[in-house]
């Protein structure tokens, strides 16, 4: 029988107001320091140094445009890879209860490929790409099942909180390590190193530790719901091959499931590709790299109490109306983008985008959790890393082709918006109450079968 890690949330006794870490659990706590540990790879690597690093010391010397279409696709690369196997590795976890098991595999494959890229000399620009691509396919496959693992900490009622939780010490663990990288690329000798460009490389190390030592507590006091029902190896293989058969032909029962993957593949695609491009796109534009990181390392600090705010907003007033409200401030952020000329402008763009950048995700990830059936989490957000998989491979490859096809990375910049209110509208058909009785009904189905093979069993 499926059960539900109650004890895994948070503390009713304690949950009568005061901050959010100190009425979270130990398992809740457990969980969101995921989020600090693997936030340092979206901003130091992802957001800031791999494309400073592509741009000036692995691609030094070629076109601001060329390398814009190098970055593009490094963060496509991989992504295709990705998008294919995770509904299908999901299904198969919901059926094994090993959604750790598949976490700690692709956190192992984005720690060891990160770390390689300390060792990437003055040129390699395809061995750089490489290892990035494989270290993306890590991030972005343990993300699928650490997403999925919310359901078993947190109940319906506190989801919005516990991933604002998540987010929140995402954006203040990725701001603590990328403040230190920052203050070693300003002032290397004082941490005895010989220039900005080994302090970069060494950050690529320090980012693979962080990584590999805050994951522990998630292993240690994180217990995810036992299997459906026990089996062998393959025979749960086959199971969840044909559990991810059954949800495709039942898409019309999911429909309003379907219609959100769609609408946020659309606008998580603009926030992502800002994320991995701003700081390639400020350069291109004549903005200076001191400038750019330092406006970033804002934006993370920014990034922490928004998070918490978003997701109280999103408790009150519904995850919808803040998801829409962050899209029109990063519409305005893409247009006024378009006509920057000044480094003050990218640090206002910068705060912008740090108000809103995590709400826009943290509700996305627990408005997906609240309406899928939480007996098959991870194979639905393998579903939704599959959209997110896609999305890296399109927005990238648009501003790298558009800047390539114009001549102009300003030029790029604009496919963006039409993304964003693409999604915006989109999100507008999903009824989530209609979501929410589907979920619940599949979750008593689901138990109710695991009842009857649990009856035959002890009969047999």
């Amino acid at each position: 029988m499926i059960k539900t890690n109650r004890w895994n949330s948070f503390d009713d006794k304690r949950d009568q107001g005061g901050p959010l870490i100190q009425r979270a659990s130990r398992p809740v706590l457990a969980w969101a320091m995921y989020d600090w540990a693997n936030s340092v790879f979206s901003v130091t690597v992802i957001s800031a140094f791999f494309p400073l690093f592509l741009k000036q010391y692995w691609s030094s010397g070629v076109e601001a445009t060329t390398s814009t279409f190098q970055l593009g696709i490094a963060n496509a690369a991989g992504g295709v890879i990705v998008a294919l196997l995770s509904p299908m590795l999901g299904a198969i976890a919901d059926q094994g209860g090993t959604r750790k098991r598949f976490l700690a595999l692709f956190t192992a494959l984005a720690i060891v490929m990160t770390a390689g890229l300390q060792f990437v000399t003055r040129g390699d620009w395809l061995v750089a790409i490489l290892l990035y691509a494989m270290a993306g396919v890590g991030f972005s496959g343990a993300t699928a099942f650490y997403d999925a693992l919310i359901v078993d900490v947190a109940p319906k009622s506190r989801i919005h909180q516990v991933s604002a939780l998540g987010f929140a010490l995402g954006y203040l663990g990725g701001g603590v390590l990328f403040a230190v990288n920052v203050a070693m690329t300003l002032w290397p000798a004082r941490f005895g190193l010989a220039s900005a460009a080994e302090a970069v490389r060494w950050s690529f190390g320090m980012v693979a530790v962080w990584w590999a030592l805050f994951s522990i507590p998630l292993f240690l006091f994180v217990r995810e719901s036992p299997a459906q029902s026990p089996a062998r190896r393959w025979a749960v293989a086959r199971a969840g091959l044909r559990q991810l058969a059954m949800t495709l032909r039942e898409a019309r029962r999911w429909r309003d499931v379907m219609v959100f993957l769609v609408a946020s593949w659309l606008y998580l695609d603009g926030v992502g590709t800002i994320a991995r491009m701003a700081v390639d796109y400020g350069l291109a534009v004549g903005l200076g790299e001191r400038d750019l990181i330092v406006a970033l390392l804002m934006t993370q600090f920014i990034g922490f109490p928004a998070a918490i705010a978003f997701g109280r907003l999103g408790a009150r007033f519904g995850a919808r109306p803040m998801i829409l409200l962050g899209l029109v401030a990063y519409v305005l952020a893409a247009v006024w983008s378009y006509f920057m000329r000044f480094a003050w402008e990218f640090y206002v763009l910068a705060a912008l985008v740090g108000l809103v950048q995590g709400g826009v995700q943290l509700l996305s990830r627990s408005f997906f959790a609240r309406i899928i059936p939480a007996a098959q989490s991870a194979e639905f957000f393998g579903f939704y890393n599959m959209v997110g998989r896609v999305a890296t491979v399109v927005g990238p490859l648009l501003v790298g082709f558009t800047a390539l096809a114009t001549g102009s990375s300003r030029a790029s910049i604009l496919v963006i918006v039409v993304l964003f209110v693409a999604g915006g509208l989109l999100l507008l058909f999903v009824d989530e109450a209609r979501a929410l009785q589907v979920a619940a009904s599949s979750d008593l189905s689901a138990r109710t079968d695991d009842a009857r093979v649990a009856v035959t069993s002890s009969q047999t």
